[in-house]
């Protein structure tokens, strides 16, 4: 097994390279290349806020490593996936928020936007249902 530090560092390796292909705008902001007001960091994700919130908190929990959507996941992403929801529930904590939704859009007619996997987390105020 790979020390977790060097699996982040070859991670971020493949994420940026991947974003030179792709333009990748969440890819960019792991490397730095485009700003954003981050609220959490590890070597596996980042999560920042959102630039157009749809609540009082709205962060997104993004993976160092580009996957583009939730339906491209493998089987070896299964950590990753249980890793990013504990990310978001501590995100809400840290946020001051006991109830929140967190929401992952797969493809297009669900309303994803930008195609490299992420949470979106979401609270400050009462949310409806049905969602969408």
């Amino acid at each position: 097994m790979m020390p977790s530090a060097v699996r982040g560092l070859l991670l971020n390796f493949y994420g940026k390279a991947r974003m030179k292909i792709s333009g990748c705008l969440f890819c960019q902001i792991i490397a730095r290349e485009k700003p954003a007001v981050l609220v959490y960091e590890d070597d596996q994700c980042i999560a920042f806020e959102d630039v157009y919130p749809k609540a009082p908190v709205h962060a997104l929990v993004v993976p160092r490593k580009h996957v583009t959507t939730l339906a491209d996941c493998a089987e070896e992403d299964e950590g990753l996936l249980g890793h990013l929801l504990h990310v978001a529930a501590r995100v809400a904590k840290e946020k001051g928020i006991h109830s929140f939704r967190t929401v992952i859009n797969t493809n297009g007619e669900a309303g994803q936007t930008i195609y490299h996997l992420h949470v979106h987390v979401l609270g400050g105020r009462t949310m409806c249902w049905p969602p969408g």
